[in-house]
């Protein structure tokens, strides 16, 4: 039952994280990652087959996420040098 639990914590925490904007979510998913994949396998998770689709569903979509998120910072950033640089 305490997986059980877990699991369903683990699902609404990252619908949560999945509602919120752009830098948060980046963020709450990094946190997400560490409680609830980090230490134990995903494998673990004690969830009927709707749920565990859902899950699936979200921690895809939000993978994808994590990818154009890490190019959009990237091109920031290097903005940011060149700016930076022609200040100099």
């Amino acid at each position: 039952m305490e997986r059980r639990n877990r699991s369903l914590r683990a699902l609404d925490r990252l619908k949560y994280v999945d509602s919120l904007e752009s830098t948060a979510k980046a963020d709450g998913l990094l946190e997400w990652v560490n409680e609830y994949v980090t230490h134990t396998s995903i494998e673990e998770f004690d969830l009927e087959f709707k749920e565990l689709k859902l899950l699936s569903e979200l921690f895809y979509k939000n993978i994808n996420f994590l990818k154009q998120h890490r190019i959009e910072m990237k091109s920031t950033l290097d903005s940011h040098h060149k700016i930076k640089e022609f200040l100099r």
